[in-house]
């Protein structure tokens, strides 16, 4: 078999006519600057055809159900496997997909459970058993011998009634005696039954006395008693105790049946497992108190109530006018903040008087008086009009005072009460995905089962063992596996598939990963690199688009993409093994690795200006924790995955500040008091998600300096004579753009089971805009050649105005100067984005009181980048602003001018600080992971 990937003439984006040869059956390492070109090899060529190529083998009819990929721009690709795609980008936003789903454990948990599961009442928790009437034979002939027993039938069961009828059905077809209410009547003899109460009737079918040779009319007798009540037979030993039996799983005491145990009936998308309140998904839309009222502080008079026409700015407004009248009634006053008002006149005010009449005052135009009516609450009035609306746009304006709340009957578990109800080792199967992947295995370890179940499990259990193995060995011991898999990280989400790949065990495969060390503390990174080998070992080819030194040590093939980014990369720099790179000075990687380039430590760190204090943090894992963070510095977040990072800074710092300063709709995670907020002006949250979801959106239109350019094309001479107004140079609105292509300058042609297929516009030859805009130039270029500059020529073409200027100067400074003013932002790379909202932040004017929050800012980023970011970070918190970063890589954490080190360990094992103080601080605790690593890094930026 052909030992290598044989690629010629790569053309995909920026890639220069690429020729390369990449070993079969190794761990190779693409690596290189954000935008050099990496991905373009790897996942838009490499993947792109491997896949593309495993598609065509299929029939037509398959094809159209499979999104074909175009073939990439490429002139020969020999040795290709089928591949497999793990990038961060595909993590599923489906509310019911879990981790337990997305792995496939919880299929395994379903069997399992319908499988060995206990049954229990749901109404009185008592453990049901179901038996065929052999087994209730061997049971009762288990008695002593000599044993006085009596066959009964619980024909009704805590029902009220006389029942007369019944009782004379009964004597007609024979039978003599009935116990009723615990008492034993003749069925010849008058039976008093009140019809208001309630009584249990049970027919005598037989009298007998254990010994040998009773078997065949036990079982007859046990026969006609389970005819008569349907599932239930009652053996009442004489001075003993009662015997239960039932041929289904029904509760004998509360008369409730179960159904067949089945796998389905576990699972929470299927409705005959799902909880039929929330249909599965364990909770529901609800307004949210805490939305409706955010700033308790505030009086009713000062606008406490922040709803849909409940705002109190109008006098004459409906709103005040219940409010007055409340105030009249309950005897408060308006002007109070709403935390002083007692509970119950808040109450009220949320949910209404529930009929009860006020008096309430009006005073219009045409006259005054007062009426008296029921006063129906702001959150019960939102809840009406949410549901009576049709408008879409109606229905947006309520959800944003909506939460989700735990669904009142499952209470956030997802299932019927039925399925709740079955038990394995005294878990239900909710309670067993609430356990962490660690907890979920040490559980099965400890599983102690009798020897027909252990038979029926073995193999369950194996694969069990096997799945929360592999989540162990990529460092994702701390996930649930109820946890949502929308609220996974991007790196979290590609270790869960890469975890499922191995379990897969496909062999011959070529996979290609993206970054899968992001979110990973160095501690882990070790298992992660034994994976990826175990992966490679088993006969697969791996290609990881990746920056991280462990992963490049550890690798059998480096591929170095440069020397630049954008249109100065695209060429094959450097490729061999890690020492062949490291010896190679064309390499800005070997440069880095070798220790010829490093990212310097700061001479002197900055002092903080006052500290924002955190106290009782409660969200997730967080362990009642208070912590200060330092305003007016550099502060990095740091500790293992899981430790409460994310929860501490995302959840309740940002949500908080956002939801005081910014007047931002959201609820903040559970904590007790944030102090300090006063020295704040705005936060603002710079994470890597795209600048815009469709290709209308480019650098130059997030930044703002596309507004300005098209106001220096507006006042060219030309544009006044003919009457052009800015509006003429945006290809969004009618006038300017060509409306043959509606300004995208391309038009799709859908081609039903091939790929779409996506053409120059025929009219304005992809140049977004009719003839008449063209022909206006600003020093001789149209508005549709200034957007296809790169930010450094723009630089150059509007150097004398220096508003343009400056904003173009700072995207270079963020290391763009290679993008395009009018690139589609749905082609910049996360790493590009977060530059691109970075640049905009650096060019407005500073207020020096704002809190910046970023959440891995390194994803994607070259240590050359890195280097880059680092300046920005620095510059921000030079202007008196507050940097918060979550961050692993060690190269920003050593320039932080302080670090808060959360832990020690992931999940119920984290939620603590570990460490806090400067990087110099941290590194002689000896209890922080951190710190161990961040030692050598300190001394290698000495140098």
């Amino acid at each position: 078999m052909q030992n290598m990937i044989h690629i010629e003439g790569a053309r995909e984006h920026n890639l220069k006519n690429v020729n390369i040869d990449i070993p079969r059956d190794k761990l190779v390492v693409f690596t290189g600057l954000s935008g050099s070109g990496k991905s373009s090899l790897a996942f838009d060529t490499i993947y792109a055809e491997g896949q593309r190529r495993y598609v065509e083998s299929l029939s037509s009819y398959a094809r159209q159900f499979l999104g074909q990929m175009e073939k990439p721009d490429v002139d020969y690709i020999d040795g290709l496997s089928p591949a497999i795609s793990i990038d961060q980008k595909t993590t599923s936003r489906n509310p019911r997909s879990t981790v337990g789903t997305v792995t496939e454990i919880y299929d395994y948990f379903r069997l399992l459970y319908a499988r060995i599961g206990t049954p229990h009442c749901p109404n009185c928790g008592k453990e049901i058993h179901q038996q065929s009437i052999d087994q209730m034979v061997d049971q009762v002939m288990a008695l002593p011998e000599r044993t006085r027993i009596q066959v009964m039938a619980p024909v009704i069961r805590g029902r009220k009634g006389e029942y007369l009828k019944l009782l004379e059905d009964m004597k007609k077809n024979g039978y003599v005696r009935a116990r009723v209410d615990g008492e034993v009547y003749d069925l010849g003899d008058k039976i008093p039954l009140d019809r208001k109460k309630k009584h249990t009737i049970e027919i005598m079918v037989d009298r007998l006395v254990v010994k040998a040779g009773i078997e065949r009319r036990l079982s007859d007798s046990l026969e006609t008693a389970l005819k008569l009540t349907g599932d239930v037979v009652l053996v009442d030993v004489v001075d003993g105790e009662e015997m239960l039996f039932s041929q289904n799983y029904a509760c004998p005491e509360c008369g409730i049946s179960l159904e067949e145990l089945t796998p389905r009936m576990f699972s929470f998308n299927s409705p005959f497992g799902a909880c039929p309140t929330c249909t599965g998904l364990g909770y529901m839309m609800k307004i949210d108190p805490e939305l409706i009222i955010p700033n308790p502080n505030l009086s009713i008079a000062e606008g406490a109530v922040q709803a849909s026409g409940w705002l109190v700015k109008d006098p004459d407004s409906m709103a005040n006018m219940y409010f007055r009248a409340l105030a009249e009634h309950y005897g408060f006053s308006l002007d109070t903040p709403v935390k002083d008002l007692p509970k119950d006149v808040v109450d009220v005010i949320l949910y209404g008087t529930r009929g009860k009449k006020i008096k309430v005052a009006y005073e219009r135009q045409y006259g005054a008086g007062t009426y008296n009516t029921p006063f129906e609450g702001v959150i019960t009035n939102l809840e009406r009009r949410y549901k009576e609306t049709s408008s879409d746009y109606m229905k947006e304006e309520y959800e944003q005072y909506m939460s989700n709340v735990p669904c009142p009957d499952c209470e956030g578990e997802r299932l019927r009460k039925e399925a709740l109800a079955v038990t394995v080792g005294g878990l239900s199967i909710s309670q067993l995905t609430r356990l962490s992947v660690v907890q979920s295995d040490e559980f099965f370890k400890k599983l102690e089962l009798s020897e027909k179940d252990e038979m029926i499990a073995a193999q369950i259990l194996k694969e069990i063992h096997a799945r929360l193995g592999f989540l162990r060995d990529v460092g994702l011991e701390y996930l649930t596996l109820s946890r949502a898999a929308g609220s996974l990280s991007g790196g979290e989400a590609q270790r869960i598939r890469l975890a499922t790949q191995i379990g897969s065990s496909l062999v011959g495969v070529l996979y290609i990963l993206d970054e899968p060390s992001i979110g990973l503390h160095q501690r882990d990174n070790e298992r992660l690199l034994a994976t990826l080998k175990n992966l490679r070992d088993l006969g697969n080819t791996l290609i990881v688009v990746e920056h991280d030194e462990d992963t490049m040590y550890a690798a059998d093939h480096i591929v170095d993409i440069g020397p630049g980014a954008g249109e100065h990369g695209g060429h094959v720099v450097a490729q061999g093994t890690v020492e062949e790179i490291k010896a190679n000075t064309a390499s800005e990687t070997g440069n880095y690795l070798s220790g010829r380039k490093f990212i310097p430590v700061p001479a002197k760190r900055k002092k903080p200006e006052g500290w924002l204090t955190i106290k009782g943090a409660r969200e997730n894992n967080l362990d009642n924790l208070n912590v200060k963070i330092p305003l007016g510095v550099f502060t990095c977040v740091t500790g293992v995955s899981g430790s409460g990072k994310s929860s501490l800074v995302n959840e309740i710092l940002y949500k908080a500040l956002a939801r005081d300063l910014n007047r931002a709709k959201t609820r903040p995670g559970a904590y007790t008091a944030m102090e300090g907020v006063e020295q704040l002006d705005k936060v603002i949250a710079i994470d890597q998600s795209p600048i815009g979801r469709t290709p209308r959106s480019n650098p130059a239109t997030y930044t703002g300096v596309f507004d300005q350019i098209r106001n220096v094309f507006a006042a060219t001479v030309d544009a006044k004579a003919r009457g052009y107004k800015n509006s003429r140079f945006s290809f969004n609105v009618k006038g300017g753009r060509c409306e043959a292509c509606k300004g995208d300058g391309i038009l799709k042609i859908e081609m039903h089971f091939l790929p779409d297929v996506y053409v120059p516009c025929e009219v304005c030859k992809g140049h977004r805009y009719n003839r008449e805009t063209l022909e206006v130039k600003y020093k001789g270029k149209n508005i549709y050649e200034v957007l296809d500059m790169t930010v450094e020529e723009a630089m150059e073409f509007f150097r004398p105005l220096p508003a343009i200027f400056r904003k173009l100067e700072t995207l270079n400074d963020v290391g763009l100067g290679y993008i395009k003013l009018g690139q589609p932002s749905t082609t910049l790379s996360g790493g590009e984005a977060q530059r691109v909202k970075l640049a905009t932040e650096l060019s407005k004017k500073s207020t020096g009181s704002t809190l910046y929050i970023l959440d891995e800012p390194t994803t994607g980023l070259h240590v050359a980048d890195v280097r880059k970011l680092v300046e920005i970070l620095q510059r921000l918190a030079d202007g008196g602003n507050t940097v918060v970063v979550i961050e692993h890589n060690l190269d920003v954490i050593k320039t932080a001018d302080y670090i808060i080190d959360l832990g020690p360990e992931g999940g119920d094992g984290g939620g603590r600080v570990v460490a806090k103080g400067t990087p110099e601080q941290i590194v002689k605790n000896t209890d922080s992971h951190t710190a161990r690593f961040l030692k050598k890094s300190l001394e290698q930026g000495r140098r």
